[in-house]
């Protein structure tokens, strides 16, 4: 990317990872305000996968699309799979995918409680994810 950006670029980037991690099938997807909070990060982005081999789906979708759409790539890529954790860290936005006794155990969104959540709306066409419809369907 080139010249200044916009000053929503954090933020349309973090509800980007949420609709991407959806396009998966991701669960409980929620994305949280860093701002005032850290300096390493605006926002972080947090879902659940049914197990490992969704988790490495989901985290290879996005730094595929990302790449793809936004000539973006992770800064810094973790891939914890004996321990059920992605990381992917874009900077401004950090993507957490975990399954879902990791993400009870590390419990993200209880340490930081107090950052604001955004607003997500995950699909509801009854297939979820609206890529995984539009592949699929």
């Amino acid at each position: 990317m080139s010249g200044e950006r916009p000053a929503d670029y954090s933020e349309t980037l973090a509800q980007q990872l949420a609709e991407l991690a959806d396009s998966k099938a991701a669960t409980e997807i929620v994305v949280l305000d860093m701002r005032g909070l850290v300096s390493y990060t605006d926002f972080l982005t947090i879902c659940t996968a049914r197990n490992e081999r969704q988790a490495r789906a989901i985290a290879d979708e996005v730094k595929l699309r990302l790449k793809q759409e936004r000539q973006l790539l992770p800064a810094g890529a973790e891939a914890a799979e004996a321990a059920g954790w992605f990381v992917l860290d874009y900077l401004d936005c950090v993507l957490h995918v975990f399954t879902e006794e990791e993400r009870k155990r590390y419990q993200l969104e209880d340490l930081w409680r107090e950052a604001p959540k955004l607003e997500f709306q995950p699909s509801q066409d009854g297939v979820r994810g609206h890529l995984y419809g539009a592949a699929h369907g």
